[in-house]
């Protein structure tokens, strides 16, 4: 009787669903709904959707593309399992074995020979540090072996940034300026000849390397650099002229991945054009200088410079990945290697964690050790969720990258914020239950907090990146409203009814978002139904954003800004369920533990997800974005705050 109701009902509501069919695809947004990169594949597929007739349209139609990212079809409603569900374990016994050997005297190593404070009060990390590091092996970590390195995978790698990046955040940036995006570009686009020449030297450390992008003029639009590059009239080499800004290791490195812009004549219109492109430089090729090392808020340690560059002649033979793929080249590096920064600051919380206990449980007031007080136990238990779920992320996406994953832009990228904002968080709440002794140069805290804010800028500014991510979800779901416009319009059956039914059960109330619980412990099927309501509801809120706003979204911040909160929020209960369902799995005797944290992780995540759609479905919400804007030009034209002061004068 339910299922002749259904059809029945379905039936009658039949012309409604059709008239809803064609309003949302009516709304096409796809390539240039955002400011997201425009691909070969999205501009594949905005030229596979255009109308083509009424003939055999439905067999001259090219589906959307498809993407295994588990946080873009999470804007479709979608829960995509293959890269979290079950969590990822690549390494096999061998190498657990190796890197076990290597963790111990890399810990070793820093808790005896390095001084972090002392290297941050004479900003500067001494050679012996430097001549150890070289001896570890640790400039090398990721180089195959056949050209001098350790070998070690994205997995192992991470391990060994944990240990690094709990004891000195300076080291740890030098490190990964090297090797995270400096010579980075030459593993993943180098020619052979270009890696037999590069990568021995700076493996062992012979070379050090940079990674050289951002301009006086070019924060976060990377694309919009002025560096040029001219081809030489013998066609032998580029000219480079031009300048970047804090450059890590630019005062002493050797090598550097430059951006440049070579002009170049489109072959139609005769029109110059800049091609922005990657090329591998050398401080001996001259021309080349650097400027004094950068007085900073933190990472003091850290050799930070300008370059600059007159006349530098690269070899042609140094471009780096093609010309004119600089943009691809950039990206590609800094989303590669973004996994180490989450797995170390997973480090720095859990150092922070640990001293805050040993405070705590020692401290007395009021007659009671200070760990008994509520206060303190929420502030603990807040840190190690943040801790437990960076960590999670950190390893779900080396791992992934391990087993051969490559659309991870949008996952890296909320790895990094995540990571970024909660080691803030975790730093913050260290210091507080330090009291005055947090704020104290002997507690160790202070300077950690002090190196800690550029993570929330450099590589990516979290503000930007959470754009990226809601932009580029929403460009995702216009390519498949546009081959839904296209189905309506060829009267594709199957597309028609698929969607329909969807929009049906969400309109009837039945719709209860997708399975999840087939895919994790029965103990956290009560968190794994928050989530999959939760993506159900996002999924449909993202649909009713698009209908309303199309191409216009691009202007509206205010929500895109939320959108990126909310997918913040998706994917980290998702990581949380997986790895917590692996422990459970393992028998691990702390799953229970980790099972707590979950629930209210996902517990508080459902509710700021449920209160965020609620906001920005709210006229009023409208009004005060726009009440904002007004405000803040009044605040720029006055160049100041606006009110009076209250005494008048």
């Amino acid at each position: 009787m339910m299922n002749s109701s259904l059809l029945t009902t379905g039936c009658r509501l039949g012309p409604s669903c059709f008239s809803l069919l064609n309003r949302v695809a009516a709304h096409r947004t796809a390539a240039t709904v955002t400011s997201a990169p425009v691909t070969s594949e999205s501009r594949g597929n905005e030229q596979s959707s255009r109308p083509q007739g009424t003939k055999d349209t439905e067999k001259k139609i090219k589906s959307a593309r498809v993407s295994d990212s588990f946080v873009l079809n999470l804007y479709r409603g979608n829960f995509h399992p293959n890269e979290l569900f079950p969590y990822p374990n690549v390494l096999n016994e061998e190498q657990k074995e190796n890197i076990k050997m290597l963790i111990d005297p890399i810990w070793k190593f820093f808790e005896e020979k390095n001084d972090s404070v002392k290297n941050d009060i004479n900003e500067k990390i001494p050679e012996e540090t430097m001549n150890g590091l070289k001896e570890q092996g640790a400039f090398g970590i990721q180089v195959p072996v056949e050209y001098g390195g350790l070998g070690l995978n994205n997995t192992q790698a991470a391990r060994l940034y944990e240990i690094v990046t709990s004891h000195d955040l300076a080291v740890s940036i030098c490190l990964g300026a090297h090797q995270s995006i400096g010579f980075k570009g030459i593993l993943l686009f180098g020619t052979e000849a270009q890696k037999q020449k590069y990568l021995p030297k700076v493996a062992s450390g012979e070379y050090m390397a940079a990674f050289a992008l951002t301009e006086p003029t070019t924060g976060s639009d990377a694309a919009s650099i002025k560096t040029k590059a001219e081809l030489s009239a013998d066609g032998k080499y580029y000219v480079l002229n031009g300048s970047k800004i804090w450059i890590s290791n630019g005062g002493f490195a050797e090598v550097f991945t430059v951006f440049a812009q070579v002009p170049s004549v489109d072959d139609k219109t005769g029109q110059v054009q800049n091609k922005m492109t990657a090329f591998i430089v050398e401080r001996k090729f001259g021309g080349l200088t650097s400027g004094p090392p950068e007085k900073k808020m933190g990472i003091k340690a850290s050799n930070t410079t300008e370059i600059f560059f007159e006349d530098c002649k690269v070899p042609v033979e140094n471009v780096l990945g093609g010309v004119g793929n600089g943009f691809k080249v950039a990206m590609n590096i800094l989303n590669n290697g973004r996994f180490g920064m989450v797995a170390g600051l997973s480090g720095t919380m859990k150092m922070a964690i640990r001293k805050s206990i040993d405070f705590a449980k020692n401290r007395r007031q009021f007659g009671r050790t200070i760990d008994t007080y509520g206060n303190i136990q929420e502030k603990l238990v807040r840190m190690e969720t943040r801790q437990y779920i960076t960590e999670s992320l950190g390893f779900l996406l080396a791992q992934n990258m391990d087993r051969g994953s490559t659309e991870y832009q949008c996952e890296a990228a909320i790895g990094k914020i995540f990571a970024s904002e909660s080691a803030w968080f975790v730093l913050d709440e260290a210091i507080q239950i330090h009291g005055g002794m947090g704020f104290m140069r002997a507690t160790g805290l202070e300077r950690v907090v002090r190196d800690l804010r550029i993570f929330r800028i450099f590589e990516g500014a979290n503000d930007i990146l959470r754009l990226f991510v809601g932009f580029t979800g929403l460009q995702y779901v216009g390519t498949h409203l546009r081959e839904l416009q296209n189905a309506v319009k060829s009267f594709n059956l199957n597309a028609i009814v698929g969607e329909g039914s969807k929009r049906l059960r969400r309109n009837i109330g039945m719709s209860s978002g997708p399975n999840i619980n087939e895919f994790i412990h029965p103990s956290l099927h009560p968190c794994g139904l928050l989530l999959s309501k939760s993506i159900d509801r996002f999924g449909s809120t993202i649909e009713q954003i698009l209908i309303k706003h199309g191409k216009s979204i691009r202007d509206e911040q205010f929500i895109v800004h939320r959108i990126g909160e909310m997918t913040i929020d998706l994917f980290t209960m998702a990581a949380a369920l997986s790895r917590c369902t692996q422990s459970f799995k393992l028998q691990s005797p702390t799953a229970v533990h980790e099972s707590n944290l979950v629930r209210i992780w996902c517990e508080e995540a459902h509710d700021r997800i449920n209160n965020t759609i609620d906001t920005i479905q709210n006229p009023a919400f409208t009004a005060r974005t726009k009440l904002m804007t007004e405000i803040a030009r009044e605040m720029v034209d006055k160049e100041s705050t606006v009110p009076v002061h209250p005494l008048g004068f």
